[in-house]
């Protein structure tokens, strides 16, 4: 499915315009160039064009500047471009109005690092919450890693929200703090009567920064920091920072490790979409559905446990390995659990498909469509709902995806049925996905020899986590 003649078909377009391209090889078949920054938005006008999709930008700071990234992506070819920029006042034209996808994280970059995207069609603060003065920018090099936090943080008053006018119109916020466990956010309803009008969110009030206290750690520790980003994606994350060092490197992992890794990869996604599942049909008020999943995915868990030490399996995945191995006793017991599985779910199945009630709640409800969801540059089980035929892991393959054959769920009705079903499908196929990595189990090694990498070296990792590409 990869074609990389997509990379010089823009090449030559950009050529044709007047536009200078320097590249180099970043290894792995990633094409990485440099863009002046007056012709930035142009970059993405003409990758636009030929359908190419916008995956992820991202800024650093240098000794001569700023340099802003960005991820292009299109049947699994990724091209990473950049732009250098001046310290003094540091500005680039903004994607954001060729790419809706490049918003927020354009205005994240502006937050951080004070860089200003001239033609952004948005450009309120997004992860600025008072907890730093205006002229203060938390990932330039200057600012210290703690901060300088105030006695009591201001309150955020001035978010310039959308506004609703008009008689009957109401205007209704929610958040950020609520009465479930879930993440703060605040979420601003413009509705008459029923009707929602407008619905705008305001999150990231639990920023990290996890960008900053990145800096300075060696492989093991940025490991065990990128496994924390989200923890029901610890696998995910921590697979992803171990690639981008190990490609930086050149190191190659051990196959058994790269098994075990797919291994721990797939249970993490079987056990998020078993939760999710009862978490919707908890969200409709089918409460033994809800409790008939969280069984389920309490007992995945468990296992979890007693074979990796952790019930979400933190710290399994290391740069250049895993450090649990396997036993034959305890593959077995996989499979079994496997089985298990299978036949109450194929059960359970049958019961909600049968279910009119519920039906009627999910079938065009959240409804996203094809062209929004690829506007969007939606991935994941939320974008296979809406039509968008991606996955890293068929697409863009890395050990041990690249040696076994798997089928990517789709669906195109973009409602929240739809989203249910990629769900249980996905539960499936990581299921038989797990089985062929068993299969293929050989003895060896679980970590390979690590080695620095030379100076200015860089590497890129992308896996796909049960959320999409990471």
């Amino acid at each position: 499915m990869s074609n990389p003649n997509w990379t010089e078909a823009l090449r030559s377009s950009l050529s044709a315009a007047g536009v200078a391209v320097e590249s180099d090889a970043a290894g792995d078949a990633i094409s990485r160039w440099r863009v002046a920054s007056e012709h930035w938005r142009m970059l993405a006008e003409l990758a636009l064009a030929d359908s190419v999709r916008w995956s992820a930008g991202w800024a650093e700071q240098r000794a001569a500047g700023f340099v802003v990234h960005v991820l292009l992506e299109k049947h699994g070819v990724y091209l990473w471009a950049q732009t250098e920029l001046g310290p003094a006042k540091p500005e680039v034209p903004s994607q954001a109005g060729v790419y809706p996808a490049a918003n927020r994280s354009e205005r994240h970059t502006q937050d951080m690092f004070g860089i200003q995207f001239v033609g952004h069609p948005d450009n309120r603060p997004w992860t600025r919450h008072k907890a730093w003065d205006k002229h203060q920018h938390p990932l330039r090099k200057d600012f210290p890693v703690e901060g300088r936090p105030e006695t009591v943080t201001p309150p955020d008053m001035d978010y310039a929200f959308v506004k609703s006018h008009g008689a009957g119109t109401y205007e209704i916020p929610v958040g950020p703090v609520h009465a479930g466990i879930i993440e703060p956010g605040h979420f601003r309803f413009q509705a008459v009567g029923e009707l929602i009008l407008n619905l705008e969110e305001r999150l990231g009030y639990v920023h990290k920064g996890i960008e900053k206290i990145a800096e300075g750690r060696d492989p093991p520790g940025l490991a065990r920091l990128a496994g924390r980003v989200s923890g029901d994606t610890t696998v995910g994350h921590a697979w992803a920072a171990c690639m981008a060092m190990e490609r930086a490197a050149g190191v190659e992992i051990p196959p058994r490790a790269a098994l075990i890794r797919g291994i721990l990869a797939e249970r993490e996604r079987v056990a998020n979409h078993l939760g999710d599942i009862g978490a919707i049909c908890n969200d409709v008020a089918f409460t033994f559905a809800q409790i008939q999943f969280t069984r389920l995915r309490e007992d995945w868990l468990r296992t979890q446990a007693a074979m990796f030490g952790h019930r979400l399996m933190m710290d399994c995945v290391v740069p250049g390995g895993v450090t649990s191995d396997l036993s034959a006793e305890q593959c077995q017991a996989m499979r079994v659990g496997i089985v298990k599985l299978r036949d109450e779910l194929a059960d359970l199945m049958t019961t909600l498909d049968l279910n009119s009630s519920l039906e009627d709640r999910l079938y065009t409800a959240g409804f996203l469509s094809e062209d929004i969801a690829a506007a969007y540059g939606t991935v994941g089980y939320v974008g296979r709902a809406s039509g968008q035929d991606f996955d890293v892991r068929r697409d863009a393959a890395y050990p041990p995806y690249d040696a076994v054959g798997f089928k990517v769920v789709l669906e195109n009705q973009g409602d929240i049925a739809s989203r249910f079903w990629v769900r249980y499908k996905e539960i499936i196929a990581s299921m038989k996905l797990i089985e062929q990595f068993i299969d293929r189990l050989a003895p060896g090694a679980l970590v390979g020899e690590w080695q620095i990498p030379a100076a200015g070296s860089r590497g890129l990792g992308i896996v796909d986590g049960w959320r999409g590409e990471i």
